[in-house]
C-alpha cells in the first residue's frame, strides 16, 4: 500500500500499536456455522479490484447494496471504492490516483456516508492538491468523483482525514484529522456540500486531547462526540496521554468529559482508536484497543462523562472473547451491541466477532481462522433483515473479504436447543 506522509498508514507507531501479526491460509471459506450464526464470505479481494478493505465499515446505499473503500489495490494501487450486492457480486466504481500526483486522492481509510442528496461522502487519508495530506471528497453511486477539499496540514488546515464524516442536522458534514491544524496535533472541521471547509478546533494540548483517528457522532443534544487517541489528563500515562472522550458544538467550543486510564489499573481501558454510538438509552457506547485486563475493553458513558467499562477482553481462556478491539460498536435491531477484535477468538486467533448487552453481558459469535478473513479492524452494519455485513483482512487472495452474518437468536419457548 502506499503510504502517505503523515497518514496512519505512513506512521510506523501505528503499525506497532496494531500489533498485526498474521499468516493468512489461501482458501476460501463459504460459510461457517457457531455459537448461534451463520457465517458466510461474500468476496475476496485480489488487488486489482482492491485491497485492504478492513479499516472502513460498510454503508447501505438507497438501492440495499452497500458501499465501502479499500485502502490500496486497484487500478492505479491507491485504493478504491467499491459496491457490493446482498448476494456478494462486487463492482469497483473508482480507483483513486486516476489523476496526476494523485490529486483525487490516495488510500482512503474510512467509511462513507450516505449524504441526504444520494450522493456519499468520504475521505482519503493521502493525495490531493499538495500531494500528501488527504482530501474530502463526493461520489455518485455510478462512480463520478468530485475532490471537495484538499487538505494542506498548516497553519490551520488538518492533514491525515484517516476518519469517516457525518452529516449535521444542518445538511453540511463534519470531521476529523490526524494531524494538522495550528496546534499539529489534528482537528476537528465542518465542510458543506459545496467543499467550503472550516477549522472548528486545532488539538495542540495534552489535556484535551490529541490526534483524533476516529469520527464524530451527533448527539440528540445537538452537539458532536468523538475521541482521541492520545492526550488527557490521566497521571497514569502522562506523555503522550491514554486518550479522551470529548464533546464539540457545532460552533467549535470543545469539552473533554473524559480521560482514559483514570480508574485505578486502566480498567477503563485506554487508546481509544474508535468513535462513541449513542445508543436508545442515550449513552453513549465505544471501545479501548489496550487496557481493561490488558488487551481493550468496551464501555458505556454517560453525557455527562460518567464511564462503565462492560467487558475486559481477553478476560476468557485462551482469549476466546476476542482482544484489541480497533472498531467501535454498532446498536442492532434487538437493543444490543455488535462489534469485532483484531485478534483472539478460539482456536486460531485472528480476530472475532461479538455482541454486548447494555448490561455488560458478552457473546462472542464467531471467531476468524484466516481463511474466511482475519484482523477485522471495521464495525458492522445491519440491514433491515437483520443480516450483519462488514469487512476484514486475509481471505483466499489475502487482500481482505465481505462478510455477512446471520445471528440465529436463541427460542426462550421452544427449549435450550431450539432456536428461530
Amino acid at each position: 500500500m502506499r503510504a502517505s506522509k503523515g497518514s496512519a498508514f505512513g506512521n510506523p507507531n501505528f503499525w506497532n500499536l496494531a500489533g498485526i501479526a498474521f499468516v493468512f491460509l489461501a482458501a476460501t471459506a463459504i460459510t461457517s456455522p457457531a455459537q448461534g450464526t451463520l457465517f458466510t464470505t461474500l468476496a475476496s479481494f485480489n488487488g486489482a479490484n482492491g485491497g485492504n478493505p478492513g479499516f472502513g465499515s460498510l454503508v447501505r446505499g438507497a438501492g440495499g447494496n452497500f458501499y465501502g473503500t479499500t485502502a490500496d489495490g486497484g487500478a492505479h494501487d491507491g485504493g478504491t471504492v467499491f459496491k457490493i450486492t446482498p448476494a456478494g457480486e462486487l463492482t469497483t466504481i473508482y480507483s483513486f490516483c486516476a489523476q496526476t500526483n494523485c490529486t483525487d486522492g490516495d488510500s482512503p481509510a474510512a467509511q462513507l456516508v450516505l449524504g441526504n442528496d444520494g450522493n456519499f461522502y468520504g475521505t482519503t487519508s493521502g493525495g490531493g492538491d499538495f500531494l500528501y495530506y488527504g482530501t474530502v471528497f463526493k461520489i455518485t453511486p455510478a462512480g463520478a468523483l468530485t475532490t471537495l477539499h484538499s487538505f494542506q496540514a498548516y497553519p490551520t488546515d488538518g492533514d491525515a482525514p484517516v476518519a469517516p464524516l457525518v452529516q449535521g442536522s444542518d445538511g453540511n458534514f463534519y470531521g476529523t484529522t490526524e494531524l494538522g491544524g495550528s496546534g499539529t496535533f489534528g482537528t476537528v472541521f465542518k465542510i458543506t456540500p459545496a467543499g467550503e471547509l472550516t477549522t472548528l478546533y486545532s488539538f495542540d494540548d495534552n489535556a484535551h486531547g490529541w490526534s483524533p483517528y476516529a469520527g464524530l457522532v451527533q448527539g440528540r443534544d445537538g452537539n458532536f462526540y468523538g475521541t482521541t487517541s492520545s492526550g488527557g489528563s490521566s497521571p497514569v500515562c502522562q506523555y503522550p496521554g491514554c486518550g479522551t472522550a470529548f464533546k464539540i458544538t457545532p460552533a467549535g467550543e470543545l469539552t473533554t468529559i473524559f480521560s482514559f486510564c483514570a480508574q485505578l489499573g486502566c480498567v477503563d481501558g485506554w487508546l481509544p482508536w474508535a468513535g462513541l454510538t449513542q445508543g436508545s438509552d442515550g449513552n453513549f457506547y465505544g471501545t479501548t484497543y489496550r487496557g481493561g485486563t490488558d488487551n481493550g475493553t468496551a464501555f458505556k458513558l454517560t453525557p455527562a462523562g460518567v464511564l462503565t467499562t462492560l467487558h475486559s477482553f481477553c478476560a476468557q481462556s485462551g482469549c476466546s472473547d476476542g482482544g484489541n478491539p480497533y472498531a467501535g460498536l454498532m446498536q442492532g435491531a434487538d437493543g444490543n451491541f455488535y462489534g469485532t477484535t483484531t485478534i483472539g477468538g478460539a482456536p486460531s486467533g485472528y480476530g472475532t466477532v461479538y455482541k454486548v448487552t447494555p448490561q455488560g453481558r458478552f457473546t462472542t459469535l464467531h471467531s476468524f481462522d484466516g481463511t474466511d478473513g482475519g484482523a477485522p479492524w471495521s464495525g458492522l452494519v445491519q440491514d433491515p433483515s437483520g443480516l450483519f455485513y462488514g469487512t476484514s483482512a486475509g481471505g483466499s487472495n489475502n487482500y481482505g473479504t465481505v462478510f455477512s452474518m446471520l445471528v440465529v437468536q436463541p427460542c426462550a419457548k421452544c427449549g435450550p436447543a431450539a432456536g428461530r
